[in-house]
């Protein structure tokens, strides 16, 4: 039996054709003349010593011996093709893509961008806004921002500053809630985009290192942080908001943080890239913009008691 590997454009032929089930399908993705496809399906058969396709009137179906190449030959594309792009992202040094949840990138990455723009002229940023876990290799990105408690020891991660929440709301609504005891009588709105922390981070609990016990249930209710905070900047009550999804509106005056006592949150938004990526030099660049874009802000959370309930 011959081990040597066949052409790799006979097997390429082959994946194709597994793919479609069709050698004019097959021939038409690979931009080559049925003909031509059938000749390499044939060299790929002859180097096997074996069929791989039953050619039926108007159809082709696989063989068994086909059926165990197919899935293996599949693979193998895909490896290379994601190996290539790799390759090629490694020697791009003017694109950075970057995922990061919407909540994140409606309310922390949007309103700064034009400031990276002008700062990295030369860098061409994107964006996938999603919750998703992503394939960096698959998904061609660059940097992943995500919230969570803990660190992927599969990915180079760096945290960001601690998370802490605090009661937000418009400057209007402060000056009639103007104590913790007068939140118990306002319209409190609901981020469940953080039901899944622990210890929680709710209304009760923030009441509670407020030494009041009250533990309301009743208003609006929101599933992306983001939803819950324009509803806050329109008015509609007061939220428990987030620290990276509210400090520029509390810096420049759209939202009040009047209480200067907030929960420290379990987890924090982390900056995460492949090993080996996080000094190329647009992922570095974007790096170090954060972190010079979250110093501006440090003074809110120095002026807050930031309480820590985790055991």
């Amino acid at each position: 039996m011959n081990d040597r590997l066949p052409p790799l454009t006979a097997l390429r032929a082959f994946d194709a054709a597994a793919r479609h089930m069709s050698f004019a399908k097959a021939a038409d993705e690979l931009s080559v003349t049925p003909a031509a496809l059938s000749f390499q399906i044939k060299s790929l058969e002859e180097h096997l010593g074996a069929p791989l396709f039953l050619r039926l009137n108007r159809a082709v179906e696989l063989t068994d011996v086909g059926k165990a190449l197919a899935p293996g030959a599949a693979d193998g594309f895909q490896m290379l093709s994601s190996a290539w792009r790799n390759a090629q992202r490694m020697l791009d040094d003017q694109t950075l893509t970057v995922t990061a949840g919407p909540a994140f990138t409606a309310k922390w990455l949007a309103p700064r961008l034009y400031e990276f723009a002008q700062g990295h002229p030369d860098i061409e940023l994107r964006f996938s806004a999603s919750l998703k876990m992503m394939d960096f290799a698959r998904d061609a990105v660059d940097v992943a921002i995500r919230f969570s408690a803990t660190d992927d020891a599969d990915l180079w991660s760096l945290p960001m500053v601690d998370e802490w929440v605090a009661p937000v709301m418009t400057p209007a609504l402060a000056k009639q809630f103007s104590t913790p005891e007068s939140l118990t009588k306002a319209p409190l709105i609901y981020d469940d985009s953080i039901n899944f922390l622990r210890p929680k981070c709710d209304w009760e609990a923030w009441f509670g290192i407020m030494g009041i016990e009250y533990a309301p249930t009743h208003g609006p209710r929101f599933s992306q942080a983001d939803h819950a905070i324009d509803a806050a900047l329109a008015g509609v009550g007061v939220v428990l908001g987030r620290r990276a999804l509210v400090v520029k509106d509390v810096h420049e005056g759209r939202l009040a943080l009047p209480f200067k006592k907030a929960l420290m949150s379990p987890g924090r938004f982390r900056f995460m890239c492949p090993h080996g990526t996080e000094n190329r030099p647009q992922v570095k660049a974007f790096r170090e913009w954060m972190l010079a874009e979250i110093e501006k802000t440090t003074y809110i959370t120095e002026e807050l008691e930031v309480v820590d309930t985790r055991s």
